[in-house]
């Protein structure tokens, strides 16, 4: 494994970010595993040298946040692990249970603390945009967050560059604490982030954390078109809705090409990508089953040529960005 700062941050980072959505109540999703069959993941994790663990308060409607943290309590020192989650998503049905207001956040720290069974939070994360709050109010919040102690670093994720240009500048006018990670979506099927956000996140020194760099499985080969292969494939209407155009089949068939030439999976090729890509800190992978994660640690050392890239690359064309 390797280990990386977190942006500008003194923490450091495994390169691969083990996302824990996957864990909870298969009530919430289909393909989410229950309690005992998300331990040993937890276990093969720390076995392969991942210590950066990503979850939010809405995976479960909090489930994932107790199996997470009931988990790490288990089977890690809690200083030698970086815990992750998010606060924005309706965790009830009250008009003030949502959003990034100061009532919800603080509300949300609290709950995600005793979920996790932890006295502070790595890495907090705004999980989306709150039209109806001044970022201001949320930057106040997340500081106050930091300063109690509840909170080490902040992070934001699903914004458009420029609102993370203006928290940035808020937090230097301020004296607030700055955000130190991004957390977008970002994979050889979606590359939108190279417009803005990646070229941002270098300059500014924040660390940028992809999110479905399998363009949710698509390119590890569980779709077939339409159709899917897994649990997953056969339920994620989000992915029908985004990857399947002549484009995306192109790029996965010279995934496929590249691995085999390689000897290697089609899924390590496409994080290997990710991975080389300037500016990118650590892609959040979901794991549910055991070579999932062997799989994604082997790819961070798998060498990829400015040619194989390109080559990968050649097929894309711009999409319509998913925040829109």
């Amino acid at each position: 494994m390797q280990y990386v700062n977190l942006g500008r941050s003194g923490v450091k980072v495994s390169r691969i970010a083990l996302g824990c959505m996957s864990y909870g109540d298969p009530a919430w999703r289909d393909w989410v595993l229950p309690e005992a069959q998300a331990r040993p993941f937890f276990e093969k994790a720390l076995d392969l040298g991942i210590n950066f663990f990503d979850t939010a308060d809405m995976y479960s409607i909090g489930r994932s946040e107790e199996i997470t943290g009931k988990a790490l309590r288990e089977l890690a020192r809690r200083d030698e692990i970086v815990l992750a989650t998010k606060v924005h998503a309706p965790m009830g049905d009250g008009v003030n249970q949502r959003g990034l207001s100061r009532k919800h956040i603080m509300d949300g720290a609290h709950a995600s603390l005793k979920r996790l069974g932890t006295d502070y939070i790595d890495l907090y994360q705004i999980h989306g945009r709150d039209a109806d709050t001044p970022m201001e109010e949320t930057l106040g919040a997340l500081h106050d967050l930091v300063r109690l102690g509840m909170v080490r670093y902040i992070g934001v994720s699903n914004h458009f560059a420029y609102q993370v240009a203006r928290a940035q500048y808020l937090a230097d006018l301020k004296g607030w604490s700055r955000f130190v990670s991004v957390q977008d979506q970002y994979s050889l099927l979606y590359r939108e982030e190279e417009r803005e956000m990646l070229p941002l996140s270098r300059e500014e020194g924040i660390g940028f954390l992809p999110w479905s760099p399998l363009a949710r499985g698509f390119l590890a080969g569980n779709r077939k078109g339409s159709e899917g292969q897994t649990t997953r494939g056969d339920s994620d209407v989000m992915s029908r809705n985004l990857f399947g155009s002549d484009t995306d089949l192109e790029i996965v068939r010279r995934v496929d090409a590249l691995a085999r030439e390689k000897d290697v999976t089609a899924s390590q090729v496409a994080l290997a990508w990710v991975l080389h890509q300037p500016g990118v800190t650590a892609p959040i992978i979901g794991a549910t089953k055991p070579h999932h994660l062997e799989q994604a640690v082997a790819a961070v050392n798998l060498p990829l040529t400015a040619e194989e890239a390109n080559t990968l690359e050649a097929p894309y064309v711009t999409r319509p960005s998913t925040l829109s």
